[in-house]
């Protein structure tokens, strides 16, 4: 077994050991104790350091394609979720990525603890290569411009509620006085890292259960 593959079934063994959640919801370092967070961003650089895919935005484009799931996070965003008030729970986050268009969308599923409500946040955005990152080759920088938000009830007690699918759509926040970006710090065909602009981190797997979506971006 390479170097590469040894480092990632490690990082995948401690993922798992930490989804403890039937739903699977992302899981972020503030759950955890510290010694088990850091050595998940140990494992993390290390296997950055093996990236098999350098330029993704210029030969891996087919693999960035599709739905992935979001496993584990430190970004500021995916911890508030994370927390949500009214017994409202954090069910499975994805992002989609439509590579041809330049277009993305999250999407976090939401549901009462009691089952009483259940629906999604998305949030629809697109990307281009950061412009510093094309001399030399795009390598792995984005530069992310997000759009709207959509809040969606999709049942209540049960019953569907397409006429609150969605409720609300309001545009999406970007970073004041910067742009939003990410780097896309390893990919292969199952599992993808980035890094924000910020330093948060973000780990996915490629997923294939997401059959509503994949069109609606």
């Amino acid at each position: 077994m390479n170097n590469q593959l040894l480092i990632k079934e490690k990082l995948q063994a401690k993922l798992e050991k930490i989804q403890t959640k039937s739903d699977g919801s992302p899981v972020t370092d503030l759950q955890l104790d510290k010694t088990l967070a850091e050595e998940i961003e140990q494992l993390t650089t290390e296997l950055e350091s093996v990236n098999p895919n350098l330029n993704p935005l210029l030969y891996a484009t087919s693999l960035l394609e599709g739905a992935w799931q979001l496993q584990y996070s430190t970004a500021r965003e995916i911890r508030s979720l994370v927390s949500l008030p009214l017994g409202l729970k954090l069910g499975k986050v994805y992002q989609v990525i439509d590579v041809v268009n330049k277009l993305f969308f999250n999407l976090a599923k939401v549901k009462h603890s009691l089952g009483l409500i259940s629906g999604y946040v998305k949030v629809t955005a697109s990307f281009e290569p950061a412009k510093e990152d094309l001399e030399p080759p795009a390598n792995k920088r984005i530069n992310v411009y997000f759009d709207k938000r959509y809040l969606s009830i999709e049942k209540i007690v049960g019953i569907n509620t397409p006429q609150l699918n969605p409720f609300k759509v309001v545009p999406a926040n970007n970073p004041t006085n910067r742009t939003a970006t990410l780097d896309i710090t390893y990919l292969d065909e199952t599992l993808r890292i980035g890094r924000g602009g910020d330093g948060s981190l973000f780990i996915l797997s490629k997923s294939d259960d997401l059959p509503d979506f994949t069109s609606s971006i």
